[in-house]
């Protein structure tokens, strides 16, 4: 086998060429199915350079390494998030017509749920993604038995107690309410099972409807249920940079760290915050009164910045203005997804309900 530095686990190599997942892959190589360089090789810690060693799986060469592909799925309720099922229940392989190349879910929702699933045949950028390290935050729309009161919902954002410890805090909003039951949007940055559910039935109302409607930077928008489309360069350029961020674990002096993976994508901000810039204001303008009451007001004394031969202000100034701009205007194009989509969802609920 190759002695060059860049090898990587023998099973990554066989999953990546998108033959088996990886875990399958571990089995055939235990099996004995695997050869590198004509010998059989049944240790899984060896390592290949897979582009000088010859790795053969039942004696047939593995195909060379796909393109990278990110897909968005919209899962209606009464489907599995897997690609088998031993019993025989729809699955979301079942909606993926047209798609040759093998992806697999990053995550999963509850047999009962519905909304986005993204899939992917990049297992790196999967298994980032669901790593509770990168707190990846996760939005649903979830209709609850009842009107919860303002302490509960201050309790789902504190954290509340579960069988397997406290969760972590949550952002709790009201969207609509009715006689026996109302509307929530929920976000956590948290993975465990059915954890949205426990947690409110944890504080006493029971989830009658549960639709994931953005996960990360991708939001769900008009994507109709059983439905799915491939993510645009944007999506996809946002989830590879989400990838190379550094996990939120790396924290006091020992790293900078997006606070979230979603803020690795973010505009960026100025390096002064608005505490600072106030201070620095505040101290001009002192300035500007103690001058104005020895000498006189003055155009040189005033705290505003001085104008350019354009016309125009200091540039430094100018580019953190539009940078705030920016990013603001990005925040409001993802809320107005997030929007669009509960009047989608919300749309669709009262029409079955009326039917």
């Amino acid at each position: 086998m190759s002695s060059r530095a860049m090898q990587v686990r023998l099973q990554k190599v066989i999953a990546d060429s998108g033959l088996a997942s990886r875990r399958k892959a571990e089995g055939m190589i235990t099996a004995g199915r695997v050869t590198v360089n004509g010998r059989v090789v049944r240790e899984l810690g060896t390592r290949v350079d897979p582009q000088r060693d010859h790795v053969k799986v039942d004696s047939r060469h593995l195909k060379p390494v796909p393109p990278q592909v990110f897909l968005m799925l919209n899962k209606p309720k009464g489907y599995v998030s897997s690609l088998t099922d031993p019993v025989g229940r729809p699955k979301i392989a079942d909606l993926l017509r047209g798609v040759r190349l093998r992806v697999f879910p990053v995550g999963r929702l509850d047999f009962d749920s519905e909304g986005l699933i993204l899939l992917t045949n990049d297992g790196d950028i999967g298994q980032r993604l669901l790593h509770p390290r990168y707190e990846v935050s996760k939005t649903y729309l979830i209709k609850v038995k009842g009107v919860l009161t303002g302490e509960e919902i201050a309790s789902l954002e504190r954290g509340v107690t579960l069988e397997d410890g406290v969760t972590s805090p949550a952002s709790v909003r009201k969207i609509r309410k009715a006689p026996q039951n109302s509307w929530l949007e929920v976000t956590i940055s948290e993975g465990r099972r059915h954890q949205v559910k426990r947690m409110l039935e944890a504080v006493g109302h029971p989830v009658l409807k549960l639709t994931r409607v953005r996960f990360g930077p991708l939001v769900l928008g008009q994507l109709l249920p059983g439905e799915y489309r491939y993510l645009t360069d944007r999506e996809a350029n946002a989830l590879r940079g989400l990838a190379k961020a550094q996990p939120s674990s790396v924290r006091n002096g020992r790293g900078a760290r997006p606070a979230t993976l979603q803020q690795a994508h973010r505009p960026t901000r100025p390096s002064s915050s608005r505490a600072e810039q106030s201070r620095a204001f505040d101290r001009a303008q002192a300035r500007s009164r103690a001058g104005s009451r020895g000498r006189g007001a003055s155009r040189s004394s005033t705290p505003w910045p001085r104008r350019t031969s354009r016309g125009s202000a200091d540039p430094g100034k100018r580019r953190v203005a539009m940078g705030n701009s920016m990013a603001s205007r990005s925040g409001l194009r993802a809320s107005q997804s997030v929007r669009n989509t509960q009047s989608s969802v919300l749309g669709v609920a009262r029409r079955r309900t009326a039917s």
